[in-house]
């Protein structure tokens, strides 16, 4: 469970300072379903905020920024 707090700092004060920073890629990842998923942006310079890329779900595959194609599965990491 994240606290409010902590959903508001990740998905408002952050982007805010890293595109003031001009940091270029935003990976924002969250549970869901008890799953990861992550939300993908790239910077707009001309109004300096996050447009989405993709939400990824199951593989982060994307070619944005930088080739990567991962699983976001987690039961290899875990022993039943």
């Amino acid at each position: 469970m994240v606290s409010p707090e902590s959903v508001d700092r990740d998905r408002t004060t952050k982007p805010s300072k890293y595109s003031d920073a001009g940091i270029k890629y935003l990976w924002r990842i969250e549970q869901e379903d008890e799953r990861p998923v992550v939300y993908a942006f790239e910077l707009e310079p001309w109004v300096k905020a996050y447009v989405p890329t993709g939400i990824h779900r199951e593989r982060l595959r994307t070619h944005v920024g930088f080739d990567v194609d991962v699983g976001l599965g987690l039961s290899s990491f875990i022993s039943g």
